[in-house]
């Protein structure tokens, strides 16, 4: 049987940015010391987190100006990716909510998303050791939004293109100081278990919307 030209669209793609931050080791010194010197006072929240300390969701409050920077650094990414449903560039008036964790060996962070917000960032304060030595694990995980059900029917298969190998699998970012990355809120995710011996420390922010007063004015 002679073959026919087929038009294959990826459809349903799921953006994540990454983005490395400028002046990463200034910055990340005085996050860490300030995240730390928190967490020294402040026994934090139970949360996803499997072992190690999250803390209470006002990172602005006690961070300092490396702290607001670094959130006015991911809202500012987070506009640039966000469109109204015609397509058009819209400044979102955004809800913020931020807090850091600190994991330390054998700790990690259970399967989660986060309910209320639009998007999601993380950033990497400190790796842990993560990026050189793979075998620390710690990575950061997200599950497809598709589920698994294209690996549980046929996990021999996959679909042709670019993409269709990810289909009801797993992807993996390593830890890397100076990283800010950006995803869906809606995507699940967790921390693999961390095995180095020192202290991987991340910051996270949320960002959502108000129903109806969405929109700065212009």
């Amino acid at each position: 049987m002679a073959a026919v030209e087929i038009h294959l669209q990826g459809l349903f793609a799921t953006p994540v940015a990454a983005i490395m931050l400028p002046d990463a080791q200034e910055r990340n010194a005085a996050l860490s010391e300030a995240i730390l010197r928190r967490r020294e006072t402040h026994p934090g929240i139970d949360a996803s987190n499997n072992g190690g300390w999250h803390s209470t969701r006002d990172f602005a409050d006690w961070s300092g100006p490396p702290g607001r920077d670094l959130i006015a650094r991911a809202r500012s990414a987070v506009t640039q990716l966000t469109r109204d449903r015609a397509g058009k560039v819209v400044r979102p008036k955004w809800i913020v909510e931020a807090w850091a964790n600190v994991n330390p060996p054998d700790s990690s962070n259970a399967c989660h998303y986060h309910p209320g917000s639009f998007w999601s960032a993380c950033y990497y304060v400190d790796d842990g050791g993560c990026l050189d030595h793979p075998e620390f694990g710690g990575e950061f995980e997200m599950m497809d939004p598709r589920g698994p059900a294209p690996m549980m029917h046929a996990p021999m298969l996959k679909f042709a293109g670019e993409d269709g190998g990810s289909a009801g699998s797993a992807h993996t970012i390593r830890p890397r100081p100076g990283l800010l990355f950006v995803f869906p809120s809606f995507l699940l995710h967790s921390v693999r278990p961390y095995r180095g011996d020192a202290l991987r420390i991340s910051v996270a922010i949320n960002f959502g919307v108000h129903p109806v007063d969405t929109f700065e004015e212009t």
